[in-house]
């Protein structure tokens, strides 16, 4: 029996699957990861992204850190792929019962997913710091082309900050309760795209305590040995195979 094949029937035979994926998902739609450094990094970038990304950051160095963020961070034209479909409809059919995302590009979303705990937050949604007024993704791309490169707020004129988590500062709680209690009820666990080494995120798969835990990731995780199984392939390749009964 093929991989699919065991995978097709982990899936045909669950009724609460939760998915719990990271970067690897939107790789495929062409995202590229920030955390990568080349040459062409440091010509262009005084400081380590994991810095720049940073709650301090934000508030020392606010222009660079929006120049990043707009390079980096908010990619233009980009789609959902075959695992964000493939995720959306399995919700869909009843079978999938929510996703939980370290990601911040709202592609699961734009598939057509309903249930998504954001961990780290979306670069969808921006608000003010002083009038707590929100935004879309827009505003920010917009700001590129303001006196000081900056966001602000059209109602009173304050500054915009991405509703994401930053480096130096906490995730959202009652994000983390809703992740909890839809990964501790589920009958099968698939987890894509991370290597499960971001924490506090990866710790939550420690609370699955149902019957099937798959793992799909290009490379090999600190779970693969506690998976029934494991695919190390593209994961958009993977779903795609996969047929909703």
């Amino acid at each position: 029996m093929s991989d699919i094949n065991i995978l097709q029937d982990i899936i045909d035979k669950s009724k609460k699957i939760v998915f719990f994926g990271g970067a690897g998902v939107s790789t495929e739609s062409g995202i590229p990861d920030f955390h990568s450094v080349d040459g062409l990094y440091n010509q262009e970038w005084a400081y380590p992204p994991e810095e720049i990304i940073s709650r301090s950051f934000f508030y020392k160095n606010t222009k660079e850190f929006y120049r990043f963020y707009r390079a980096k961070l908010l990619p233009q034209g980009i789609e959902p792929n075959a695992a964000h479909f493939k995720l959306a409809k399995l919700e869909k059919a009843g079978k999938l019962t929510a996703v939980v995302t370290q990601n911040i590009d709202g592609l699961h979303q734009k598939a057509g997913s309903k249930k998504v705990f954001e961990l780290h937050g979306s670069t969808l949604r921006n608000y003010c710091e002083e009038c707590h007024a929100f935004y879309d993704e827009k505003i920010i791309i917009e700001s590129e082309n303001a006196p000081d490169k900056l966001p602000h707020c059209p109602k009173c004129g304050g500054l915009i900050k991405p509703d994401v988590v930053l480096y130096e500062e906490g995730l959202d709680q009652n994000v983390i309760n809703g992740a909890l209690q839809a990964i501790s009820q589920a009958d099968c666990l698939i987890i894509g795209g991370t290597s499960l080494t971001v924490y506090p995120a990866a710790g939550l798969v420690n609370y699955f305590q149902g019957d099937k835990l798959v793992l799909l990731n290009k490379s090999s995780t600190p779970q693969d040995s506690m998976a029934d199984l494991v695919i190390h392939q593209p994961i958009g390749q993977v779903l795609s195979q996969i047929i909703i009964r």
